[in-house]
């Protein structure tokens, strides 16, 4: 049997109960800032009581793809002369103002309505509530709270599902049911604490924030069934995760990620060096699958020129760098096809014959110099000492740079607050591994050769020239 409110606690939930609108919509994806709004629908609340139901069909200006149409029953062909979003805007601005805004899972409802407000030059920033979060406020240990299971486990029944105006009004029950379930007061105090927590994601329980401070180190974000959905890096770690939650509304990615993760794992570095190389290790090592960036590769390609021999440049593979090799390589790449483009593009932009550098094969005038593009050395027209020259201005802002130091070299890292140290050891370019203190120097395998990598090539570059006061340890000896 339900549980009912005590007689001792207020007289009711309604007379406590903000103005709400209860809001769902249907969409042709789930991408806020790109894609459509296909339905509308809204039901008003005054004192726990319904006073207006309102939806509209839109024409999203977009196909609907299948699997949509399937979800939500919505077609192509009903939408093709319902009104356009900004056709109803003020309209619906006006049901919505100055109400709660209460949505399932409702970041993403809300964040399809700000950016149409936001495309129409209007703001539209209401107090919203989820109920997916008050569920799991409510009832933690309840399995799923998505809303077929709350329907199902409170006893609600609709006739139509994933159809906007039958999910906004069956909100209306579920916030009753609360009611009914935990008391007037209970549902009150988590309402409050939601208001407090907005930009958590929904399905993410907030105590895993708990412990996470403004710390050095990388974060993992995991979906469903513990699959890791993204690596990241922070020098203040609490800040920028929360910084992912707060802006998914103007994101189509933060968007997909705060909908999908369900568990944070952090783990804390001494310093900003060892963020980004962890950061880059994990990535390639675990694959996430939101990450674009840092991922796995093959090998590396590079140009290989040296302008004293007169030859053509050539892309050639590379594993390694080192004081013969680094003078002649301008740029590094993870395939050959990215290294030619670059190497086409510098011809373009120096009006460089691609015949004469190997990128185009015949005899006579190149095709550029038939479009004047070529200053005709393929024909004759231009010394060859000066178009070596403008080979090489064009290549020298890809030049690879040689290693600063001797050898082996340890950079060490100390959190002021933590204490925490770690010592990295490089070695041309490459990582090869990390230590607590400097003791531990003597314990790391020296006989360790790392492969060539280019995202720790291009950490290291970044990080030796603009940080000033690092400490260097000479290991070469």
């Amino acid at each position: 049997m339900p549980v009912t409110a005590s007689q001792t606690e207020p007289e009711s939930i309604e007379q406590a109960l903000p103005p709400i609108a209860f809001v769902d919509l249907e969409t042709t994806g789930m991408r806020p800032t790109r894609d459509g709004i296909t339905e509308i629908g809204i039901v008003l609340s005054d004192q726990g009581r319904i006073t207006e139901e309102w939806s509209t069909l839109l024409n999203p200006e977009a196909h609907i793809p299948w699997k949509i149409q399937e979800l939500t029953g919505i077609s192509n062909g009903m939408v093709r002369d319902a009104p356009r979003f900004e056709e109803v805007a003020g309209e619906v601005a006006e049901l919505l103002q100055e109400r709660l805004f209460v949505a399932h899972n409702a970041r993403f409802d809300y964040g399809f309505l700000k950016n149409a407000f936001r495309r129409l030059g209007i703001d539209f920033s209401p107090r919203v509530l989820c109920t997916v979060k008050l569920s799991r406020c409510l009832f933690p240990h309840q399995p799923r709270h998505c809303l077929d299971a709350l329907k199902r486990v409170h006893g609600i029944h609709a006739d139509q599902r994933h159809r906007a105006l039958a999910d906004a009004k069956s909100l209306h029950f579920v916030m009753q049911a609360f009611q009914q379930k935990v008391g007037s007061e209970a549902l009150l105090s988590a309402m409050q604490a939601q208001y407090r927590r907005q930009s958590l994601p929904p399905h993410l329980d907030e105590h895993m924030l708990e412990g996470i401070g403004n710390t050095p180190g990388v974060y993992l974000f995991y979906g469903e069934n513990d699959v890791l959905l993204y690596v990241g890096k922070s020098v203040t770690l609490r800040t920028r995760i929360l910084s992912h939650f707060s802006s998914d509304t103007a994101s189509d990615r933060e968007m997909r990620m705060s909908q999908q993760v369900r568990r944070i794992e952090t783990i804390e570095t001494a310093g900003e060096l060892g963020a980004l190389l962890l950061e880059a290790e994990l990535v390639k090592q675990r694959q996430p699958t939101l990450n674009r960036q840092l991922r796995r590769y093959r090998s590396l390609c590079s140009i290989q020129w040296d302008i004293r021999g007169g030859g053509q440049p050539e892309v050639v593979a590379i594993d390694r760098l080192d004081a013969a090799n680094t003078p002649h390589l301008y740029g590094l790449y993870k395939t050959r096809r990215a290294a030619l483009k670059t190497l086409k593009q510098a011809a373009d932009d120096y009006r460089l014959c691609h015949k004469h550098m190997g990128l185009e094969k015949g005899d006579g005038a190149c095709f550029g110099y038939q479009l004047h593009r070529c200053n005709g050395i393929c024909v004759g027209e231009e010394p060859e000492m000066q178009h070596r020259i403008r080979m090489l201005e064009a290549l020298l802002p890809l030049k690879i740079k040689a290693w600063p130091f001797n050898g082996r070299i340890g950079i060490r890292e100390q959190h002021p607050a933590s204490g925490r140290e770690e010592i990295h050891v490089l070695d041309h370019w490459c990582y090869l591994g990390k230590v607590s203190h400097e003791e531990a120097l003597e314990q790391l395998d020296t006989a360790v050769s790392a492969r060539l990598d280019i995202d720790i090539y291009k950490i290291l570059r970044r990080y030796l020239d603009k940080s000033g006061s690092i400490e260097i340890i000479d290991l070469a000896s």
